[in-house]
């Protein structure tokens, strides 16, 4: 498995702040926190304002250690020059000694947050849940400078992402210690995330981030032995004469994201060699040959015929990836599926997971997401701007894809012919969902930048630009996210 990036939760952080304060003296974790969030918005005061000295901060302060962590970096502000007011939203239950340390540096209690260079959001903490309050709402929508959360935005759940109400949608996150599933899950509401290492010693995570250059150094590429077949054969039953779009995406995606061999079974087989002649095509999956991996589902109908096609591939001992079409028939018969020993992949989005399961994905996205695959044994890649990938009994791994440029008609077909190709090369199937969901974001962004200024894409352009965001992947140092 490649290299992580671990998300943890309330309480696996919470456990492991309590074994910190065993080994430390009582406030030291708040002022290594205070000093590293100090330190970051001392530096974006110097990226949006050419200096420090002389700008000014309001700090919003909630009762929790979040607004400590505001108050005591607002004091080291202060010693650098920056002019602090802090705005107290519960003033009786502030945080006492870093309401003492501001006071004492000379910052300003405020009821006003005016117009500061940056706004400081220290409303709640990691145990807060729900919607801002309507004082704290009222103040975040009356500004307009730009925003650094302590810790998380205040509105967002810490361990869902979800945002029921009025919610900070921050410029800069502050994470303290440890990353948490909100900077993941609700990526758009944290803007950029510096994390700040204060000492705490955390478990192995049970969500994770596949490192983009590890997942480049693993990226299935030719080796001085190989030949077409040695480095995987992929089938795809996608598309049709009627729907010939889909199979172009998907089989052209398994051409472009390793170098063995395609081969394609199914009526569409016209419009994909038109465009990748180096496909081997049939018109059946009997006729197709030997393949390592099978791909059904994108355009393939939801008829008897295409129940029949789904169902000969899925009797074989062959890793599968089911897609679209192919999702709508496991949810009218699950036992197709169901009990299946090789290497299964679903790779639904929000509607087809309902059909799947008779319930929505609710609020939590990652306890949906380990239901399914544990329930039905088998991999469970649910689409969205975070992409969510579990397996039974392995951490969960997300994919926030930094922006939303995949969201296009045919992008799914594309993300699929990556999955399947990466099957047939012999990789985890929890691996090639999160690798594929990682390369196939990449290629969109890559893509949606190609110009002046991004710009809108289809499925066309991102399945030119996946070689590009391989390429860029296997160019990309480890550990740099």
């Amino acid at each position: 498995m490649s290299t992580q990036r671990g998300y943890f939760t309330v309480d696996e952080v919470r456990a492991a702040e309590a074994e910190l304060f065993t080994r430390v003296p009582d406030g030291v974790p708040m002022r290594r926190a205070a000093y590293g969030l100090a330190r970051v918005i001392a530096a974006e005061l110097r990226a949006r304002t050419a200096g420090v000295a002389g700008r000014s901060v309001t700090l919003l302060v909630g009762s929790g250690d979040n607004g400590g962590d505001a108050l005591w970096a607002g004091s080291m502000l202060r010693r650098r020059g920056v002019a602090v007011t802090a705005v107290l939203l519960n003033p009786e239950r502030a945080h006492a000694e870093g309401l003492a340390a501001l006071r004492a540096t000379g910052g300003r209690i405020g009821d006003e947050i005016g117009t500061p260079d940056l706004l400081v959001d220290g409303i709640v903490g990691i145990s807060g849940r729900g919607p801002l309050r309507p004082r704290a709402a009222e103040l975040v929508a009356g500004s307009a400078a730009p925003i650094v959360a302590v810790d998380l935005p205040s509105g967002v759940d810490p361990d869902t992402g979800v945002v029921s109400g009025p919610a900070v949608r921050a410029d800069v996150t502050v994470a303290f210690g440890a990353l948490k599933p909100v900077h993941a899950l609700a990526a758009p509401y944290c803007g950029r995330i510096e994390l700040v290492p204060i000492g705490l010693r955390l478990p192995e995570p049970g969500i994770a981030a596949l490192d983009p250059g590890t997942v480049g150094a693993e990226w299935p590429v030719p080796g001085p032995t190989d030949d077409k077949y040695s480095q995987g054969v992929t089938g795809v039953c996608a598309g049709s004469a009627t729907y010939p779009g889909a199979a172009v995406l998907c089989t052209g995606a398994a051409v472009a994201a390793t170098s063995g061999m395609v081969r394609y079974a199914g009526t569409g087989a016209g419009a994909v060699l038109a465009r990748f002649p180096e496909v081997v095509a049939a018109e059946s999956i009997s006729a197709t040959g030997r393949v390592q991996s099978w791909i059904f589902g994108p355009g393939s109908g939801t008829d008897s015929d295409a129940r029949d096609r789904l169902a000969e591939i899925l009797a074989t001992e062959l890793p599968v990836v089911v897609d679209a079409d192919g999702l709508t028939l496991l949810a009218a018969d699950p036992a197709l599926v169901r009990g299946r020993t090789a290497p299964t992949v679903l790779t639904p989005h929000a509607g087809e997971y309902a059909r799947l399961t008779g319930h929505d994905v609710g609020s939590d996205r990652v306890a949906a997401v380990r239901e399914l695959a544990e329930s039905w044994e088998l991999t469970v890649l649910l689409k969205g701007r975070a992409t969510v990938v579990a397996a039974p009994g392995r951490p969960v791994l997300v994919n926030e894809a930094g922006g939303s440029w995949a969201a296009t008609a045919g992008a799914g077909d594309v993300l699929s012919g990556i999955i399947g190709a990466l099957l047939a090369a012999g990789r985890d199937p929890l691996w090639c969902a999160a690798a594929g969901a990682r390369a196939h974001s990449l290629a969109a962004n890559l893509a949606a930048n190609a110009g002046d200024a991004a710009a809108p894409i289809s499925a066309g352009p991102l399945l030119d630009h996946l070689r590009r965001a391989i390429g860029t992947l296997r160019a990309a140092p480890p550990g740099r996210y």
